[in-house]
């Protein structure tokens, strides 16, 4: 386990709040908004998930670390948060497929953490507040820079992401080809779930990456689909230059409203293309319709989020990672609800009666998470290959 042992940590909220603990992790001062994550495991799934870029996430369960890092569970290239906070950090992780500790991990690629402070108490003033703009500085003790006031005044300095583009930070720089599937028994428990049809078999996705986690890809491959990575300012044509037989728009961190080129684009491909998006792909598509968003006081984040299915009255377990949501009663007419959150009852979907056109705000990658919702990736290549609305 990587630690500071002779140096301090501290997480500075916007509140005036500031915890002491122990420095995992490198040492230095980041800020970012601070969210907490419910998932009980996925931890590296988590900390790489793009969606997270410009945030430091709290995690509820109170010990992380403990079966270590490796290769296959990467949802990117590199850990995407701003900070970690975690009650206890496992001293010594334990499992076979273990190939490095979380704090080694963290220290390799800048991302500084904090253990010891009270999650609890972090998690339940997060949920009275709303999310808090925070600051977490480690290094060593005598530091002016990481003094108490010092860091609530940095924390409140920062500008936010309302109206930011954190896209463009975590996107591919250039189109590419992606072929690599499931490499391990371990790395999903998708395969486990799937009916064994290669339902993309003979077709072509044009993924849009706004911060793509590898899961998504994963399936789509081995689905049968030949998959091509745009970044995230590919422009309309760019994505028509390579005669897809669908659109696949991605999760991605911040507020949809700060990204008007993606939007743009959207626009134009959904009147010629079946198009499923989530995440933040759900969002941008709500706004090429011409609908709104807004952001949620304290968003969603982990993997035990209860949504109805509006279609079939289904209740299922979904895995969520968003602070924005859509206003469904500024959608036009010809787009309804498709899923509904069964926790504060805002839109976790939508489907477009007249378009081949469907999106989900949570994750039915999983990764980490249920798997409750891979049929909607069957839905995606049925939808492509008939050129038809979802019935």
């Amino acid at each position: 386990m990587t630690t500071t042992s002779d140096g301090i940590a501290k997480l500075a909220l916007e509140d005036g709040t500031v915890l002491h603990g122990t420095p995992i992790g490198a040492e230095g001062i980041s800020v970012g908004e601070v969210v907490f994550n419910t998932s009980l495991s996925g931890y590296q799934e988590i900390f790489t998930d793009p969606s997270y870029n410009g945030q430091m996430v709290v995690m509820t369960n109170p010990l992380i670390g403990n079966y270590g890092i490796n290769a296959d569970d990467e949802e990117s290239f590199r850990p995407c948060v701003r900070g970690v906070i975690v009650r206890e950090l496992s001293r010594r992780p334990s499992n076979f497929r273990s190939q490095a500790d979380l704090g080694s991990y963290l220290k390799k690629y800048g991302i500084v953490g904090i253990s010891g402070v009270d999650t609890r108490a972090v998690t339940k003033l997060l949920r009275t507040a709303g999310s808090l703009k925070g600051v977490i500085g480690s290094g060593s003790r005598g530091d002016r820079e990481l003094e108490d006031p010092t860091l609530v005044e940095r924390a409140r300095a920062w500008p936010g992401l309302g109206g930011i583009d954190m896209v463009a930070e975590v996107s591919s720089k250039e189109a590419h080809r992606w072929t690599r599937g499931f490499t391990t028994p371990f790395s999903s428990c998708f395969k486990d779930n799937r009916p064994g049809e290669r339902l993309g078999e003979g077709l072509r996705i044009a993924a849009y990456d706004y911060g793509i986690k590898h899961n998504i890809l994963r399936i789509l491959y081995d689905m049968g689909f030949e998959v091509y990575v745009l970044p995230a300012k590919a422009t309309a044509d760019d994505a028509r230059a390579l005669k897809p037989d669908g659109i696949f728009l991605s999760n991605g961190p911040g507020d949809p409203e700060g990204l008007p080129y993606a939007v743009k684009a959207v626009r134009s491909l959904a009147a010629d293309y079946p198009v499923f998006g989530i995440c933040l792909g759900h969002q941008l598509v709500s706004l090429a319709l011409g609908g709104r968003t807004f952001k949620l006081k304290f968003g969603h984040h982990g993997g035990n989020h209860p949504v109805k299915n509006l279609k079939t009255g289904k209740i299922e377990i979904s895995v969520q990672n968003h602070c924005y949501a859509v206003d469904v009663d500024t959608l036009p007419k010809g787009v309804e609800p498709y899923f509904l959150n069964l926790n504060d009852r805002s839109n976790e979907g939508l489907v477009h009666r007249d378009l081949p056109i469907f999106t989900v705000q949570f994750h039915p990658e999983a990764a980490p998470g249920p798997n409750d919702f891979t049929f909607l990736f069957d839905q995606f290549a049925r939808m492509v290959r008939q050129k038809a609305p979802l019935q």
